[in-house]
């Protein structure tokens, strides 16, 4: 795994406090998942941090890991 990797990121705000102390939130991850938002709304993931554009839910993944849309948690109504 890599640095980017940490298994220890068990929740979406460790998820996106760890992507951004990297400065990576703007990366694209690997695959442009389909996200079905828990308040009804599904947007495109475009980049490894990203505000449901409805709602304002904050998803977020590590680089490494985000061709798996099971990866991808929820940190919290804009918490990016």
């Amino acid at each position: 795994m890599g640095k980017d990797c940490l298994k220890d990121l068990t929740s979406g705000q460790a998820v996106v406090d760890h992507i951004k102390s990297k400065g990576k939130e703007n990366l694209p991850p690997r695959v442009a998942h389909k996200i079905p938002c828990e308040c009804g709304e599904t947007f495109t993931f475009e980049t490894v941090v990203m505000n449901c554009p409805k709602c304002g839910m904050t998803y977020g993944v590590t680089p490494c890991s985000s061709g798996d849309i099971n990866n991808i948690q929820s940190a919290g109504i804009r918490y990016a």
